[in-house]
C-alpha cells in the first residue's frame, strides 16, 4: 500500500513563504513502463477541493498548475526519493488551506494530470494558515 508523508505546513503572514514535501513509499513499479504522478491539492473550509500543481515525479512528463497558483507557487520533484515538492511563494490568506498530497502510478504514455478523481492515493493534509 502507497505511503504519503506531507511535512512544510505552518502558519505565515500575508506575503510570506512555505516548502511542502511528500514522500512517497510503500510500493515499486517498473519505470519502463508506469510513470509516477504526484501533486498537489487544497481544501479551504467551505470550498471544494482544488488543484494545485502536478508532476511526473519518474517516467517523464509535464508539470500542471492550478490557476490559482500559477506565478506564486512552483513545483519540483525528486525522483530518487519519490518526493514533491512545493514551494509557495507570496502566500496570501486566501491560500489558508489543508494542502493534501496525492499519488497515482499510470501508464507511462499517458501524461500526468490535475485532476482529483485520478488520484487514488492521498495523504492526511497539512494545514496551511495565510493571516492578514
Amino acid at each position: 500500500q502507497m505511503r504519503l508523508v506531507e511535512s512544510g505546513g505552518g502558519s505565515v503572514q500575508d506575503g510570506g513563504s512555505l516548502r511542502l514535501s511528500c514522500v512517497a513509499s510503500g510500493f515499486t513499479y517498473d519505470t519502463s513502463t508506469s510513470r509516477l504522478c504526484m501533486g498537489w491539492f487544497r481544501q479551504a473550509p467551505g470550498k471544494e477541493r482544488e488543484g494545485v500543481a502536478a508532476a511526473p515525479v519518474a517516467g517523464g512528463g509535464t508539470t500542471h498548475y492550478g490557476d490559482s497558483a500559477k506565478g506564486r507557487f512552483t513545483i519540483s520533484q525528486d525522483a530518487a526519493k519519490k518526493t514533491l515538492y512545493l514551494q509557495m511563494d507570496g502566500l496570501k490568506p486566501e491560500d489558508t488551506a489543508i494542502y493534501y498530497c496525492a499519488a497515482r502510478i499510470q501508464f507511462r504514455g499517458r501524461d500526468c494530470n490535475i485532476v482529483q478523481s485520478a488520484y487514488p492515493n492521498w495523504g492526511q493534509g497539512t494545514q496551511v494558515t495565510v493571516s492578514s
